[in-house]
């Protein structure tokens, strides 16, 4: 299947807010929410957050698959797809609560969100979507949006969330989308 723009931005919305479900950011997400009530100003933060950072992890992951060989490249990912299944199969916990201060709620959900997201694995999984489909602008687009999808949910139904769809099926679908990015790149690495 050819590497469209339009498969490139559905898969990375799908493989994200999917995995996005019980993550840590979704849960600071839900925290915010609650500390501030005011839900709009909560996602303009996790936008602007979200997208300076996948922008960044996306462009790391284009620029990694220009300097990799092919090959090397397909099992990197297929692990790395691997691993990010396994790891969705296992709910996040939320940290320690951090102090916002005078910050209003724009200010502190783009700061706190930003550094939450860092080295968690929606990060790395966009890391590997951006190495996997060299398109930083399609790659940042989905995951974005997979973010706000995810985190908007969080944000505006949270405590009805689990009574519509059980988190655990929703790790598990996650799951088995990285599941099948493993195997798809283990097959390209076998080509």
């Amino acid at each position: 299947m050819a590497d469209s723009a339009a498969f490139s931005v559905l898969s990375s919305f799908a493989v994200v807010a999917l995995a996005e479900m019980g993550d840590k950011t979704q849960l600071v997400a839900f925290s915010l929410a609650s500390r501030f009530r005011r839900p709009w100003p909560v996602l303009a933060g996790i936008l602007i957050a979200t997208t300076a950072n996948h922008a960044l992890a996306s462009w790391a992951g284009a620029w990694i698959s220009a300097r990799v060989s092919d090959s090397l490249l397909a099992w990197a990912l297929g692990l790395g797809f691997l691993v990010f299944g396994v790891w969705t199969l296992f709910p996040d916990r939320a940290g320690p609560e951090a102090e916002t201060g005078r910050w209003g709620p724009l200010a502190a959900t783009a700061v706190i969100f930003f550094f939450a997201e860092m080295g968690d694995k929606t990060q790395l999984a966009t890391i590997a979507l951006g190495a996997r489909f060299s398109s930083v602008t399609a790659v940042t687009a989905g995951t974005t949006l997979g973010m706000l999808a995810a985190d908007g949910a969080a944000v505006f139904a949270s405590t009805r969330l689990d009574h519509v769809i059980p988190a655990r099926l929703v790790r598990r679908i996650a799951a088995g989308l990285f599941f099948l990015f493993a195997a798809g790149a283990f097959w390209r690495g076998m080509a």
